[in-house]
């Protein structure tokens, strides 16, 4: 059991502690004594204030000891401990833990447990039996006997299986044919997130006219969750590219202010078809005959 009073003769061995401590601190940087510490029988730690600027609050802690009996103080070891006031680094937190959207950069690599939640194991083609197993063989001697089959020399039983529609390839096709791909719980947390960011309780939806599901430059996406999120294609909206729920809505909403088209006016009417006719006269001295315009017909000369 450790004893809670200090060892006499360890505790007067405040000079051995504060040399040990100098010894391994840079010049200046112990401090003054604070106290003894008793660790276990005739076993002492001193305690000695740090003066490093970077280490507020530690202390140089030097532990010094006897054997019984004897009356020569030994020294133990000397460290550099925090006090209960000390500036400490915050905790650890694990890089899965630190990480958050947008902090990858060009040439980062995010690995993925094995464990991952938000993914479960995909069609891989991995229950496609091997080439020379018995079911393989059986299967090539099938389709040796079709006209797509690719024959070649040698026993049908040793035709190699076609991959032509084949179900790993026809999952290839479809795209599934992955390692993992998206569980349940992945889904749901995507789902999550992108209605808590444009979603229905957004203030830009609140404030919008109508929603993104009457909006023209909504693209649906694919799959189950064609039913409730869709792709902003307007440049001009704030969740352009981004993916956006179907209750979500702004002010660049398609049908939210449609602008009139300006009136344009009618454009001239030439008609080249009516010729003026001119009235004739005779000249007054009696010869040749002049054309009257207008004016003077209706007596305006």
């Amino acid at each position: 059991m450790r004893s809670r009073t200090p060892d006499r003769l360890c505790a007067e061995a405040v000079d051995l502690a504060r040399a040990a401590a100098e010894e391994t601190a840079l010049p200046g940087m112990v401090g003054e004594h604070i106290e003894a510490v008793a660790d276990g029988d005739r076993v002492v730690t001193h305690l000695f204030v740090c003066n490093e600027p970077g280490y507020r609050g530690w202390r140089w802690a030097v532990t010094v000891a006897r054997a019984s009996r004897a009356k020569v103080v030994t020294l133990d070891e000397t460290v550099l401990l925090p006090g209960p006031d000390a500036l400490l680094a915050p905790e650890w937190v694990p890089w899965s833990e630190r990480l958050r959207p947008g902090d990858m950069g060009p040439g980062d690599l995010l690995p993925t447990e094995a464990d991952d939640l938000r993914l479960e194991p995909g069609f891989t083609g991995e229950d496609v039996p091997p080439p020379n197993s018995p079911v393989a063989e059986g299967m090539a001697a099938e389709v040796a006997d079709t006209e797509e089959a690719d024959v070649v020399p040698g026993s049908p039983a040793v035709q190699p299986a076609p991959a032509r529609g084949g179900i790993a390839d026809v999952a290839e096709e479809l795209g599934l044919r992955r390692a993992r791909v998206l569980s349940r719980y992945g889904l749901h947390a995507a789902a999550d997130r992108w209605e808590e960011a444009f979603g229905a309780k957004s203030p830009m939806a609140q404030a919008a006219p109508a929603t993104c599901m009457t909006c023209g430059f909504l693209t649906p996406l694919t799959g189950s969750l064609r039913q409730a999120f869709g792709v902003c294609a307007n440049e001009f909206a704030p969740a352009d590219g981004r993916v956006v729920s179907l209750s979500y809505g702004c002010g660049a909403h398609s049908e939210a202010a449609v602008m009139p088209k300006p009136p344009r006016p009618a454009p001239p009417v030439v008609d080249e078809t009516v010729v003026e006719p001119l009235a004739l006269r005779p000249e007054r001295d009696g010869g040749s005959v002049e054309e009257a315009g207008p004016a003077e017909e209706l007596g305006h000369s």
